[in-house]
């Protein structure tokens, strides 16, 4: 599959930015999670291409996109994919993100409304504090030179094969070790790590997430959502879906079970199944400079401190128009 796909590369502001983009029809941008890069759309590439004009980007700092000492904040990823669709000519994209790419997603939106049609989060940052201890560690002092000696070539080939043997015993647990073993190994590069800890400086401490999107959520009233997890997500936990489904009441949710942190890779089938049932029974969002003054004098509804927490997520599968 792999191979069929044609890695392209334009230069921007100096830094040659890596991408993917193939298919015809409306637009979906892809974004991937820390440390990882296009090649975590692969299940599911090849089938959104067949009804969309995909593309699939990596990130500044990942894959084959340049690593340079630059500007990693949500919001300046926000900036680059904009600036990254005017060079391919493309106006208005349903914006895909899977945990910090879904993060990217909402700031996406958030700053550029009239380029957002719709906004689809897999497994998102940014709703809550929470996050897996191995994430917090990559924002500690220490992590580039432990990470240097961690990723020397003989303790990294017995860490990712103990990994991916792991990922193969269909644990809980262990669900999303493959995935892990993947990112472990783009840490070999010096540059990769330096660029990943700026990463996860911007957005996490060792208290957890520092960067919400709870209170503008309300602004996605202007706006398309669907918000996928899975329910056996060791690195964001599902229970943010409670978050999403209160301060975004008119978001769709689905929670898939027997799926990890990677619900897109769990099940590439039904994932591009809701993504295409979402796309086609939703209109796209047009922007209205009048109506999103209204949004942002107004705030939202129901004030953050007077917001309960609903008590349970359920695999929700709305009723959709032409399902």
């Amino acid at each position: 599959m792999a191979g069929s796909i044609e890695v392209q590369k334009v230069t921007i502001h100096g830094h040659r930015r890596a991408f993917v983009k193939m298919g015809s029809g409306p637009a979906l941008l892809l974004l991937h999670d820390l440390g990882c890069d296009h090649t975590t759309w692969l299940p599911v590439i090849e089938q959104l291409a067949k009804k969309y004009t995909v593309i699939a980007p990596d990130l500044l700092g990942h894959g084959q996109s340049d690593k340079p000492r630059a500007d990693y904040s949500v919001g300046g990823y926000a900036n680059g994919m904009r600036d990254l669709l005017t060079v391919l000519n493309i106006d208005k994209v349903t914006v895909v993100g899977h945990s910090l790419g879904g993060g990217v997603a909402m700031q996406f939106g958030y700053q550029f409304p009239e380029r957002t049609e719709r906004m689809v989060l897999v497994a998102p940052g940014g709703l809550g504090p929470e996050v897996t201890a191995m994430i917090r560690a990559v924002s500690l002092p220490g992590f580039n030179p432990v990470m240097g000696l961690l990723t020397l070539p003989g303790l990294r080939h017995v860490a990712i094969a103990g990994m991916r043997a792991l990922s193969r015993t269909g644990m809980t647990l262990t669900h999303d070790l493959d995935e892990v073993a993947e990112i472990y190994d783009s840490f070999k590069d010096p540059a990769a790590r330096k660029a990943i800890s700026h990463v996860v400086r911007a957005v996490v401490d060792t208290r957890g997430q520092l960067v919400t999107m709870v209170d503008r959520a309300y602004l996605t009233q202007a706006m398309p959502m669907l918000i996928v997890w899975g329910s056996e997500d060791r690195v964001i936990p599902v229970s943010h879906a409670r978050t999403a489904a209160a301060v975004a009441p008119g978001a769709m949710v689905e929670v898939l079970g027997n799926s990890g942190h990677f619900p897109h890779k769990d099940h590439p089938e039904r994932f591009v199944k809701i993504l295409h049932d979402f796309v086609r029974s939703t209109q796209p969002a047009s922007y209205h400079r009048g109506r999103w003054r209204q949004l942002l004098r107004n705030g939202p509804a129901v004030p953050l401190s007077e917001r309960g927490e609903i008590a349970e997520v359920t695999p929700l599968r709305r009723k959709r128009a032409g399902a």
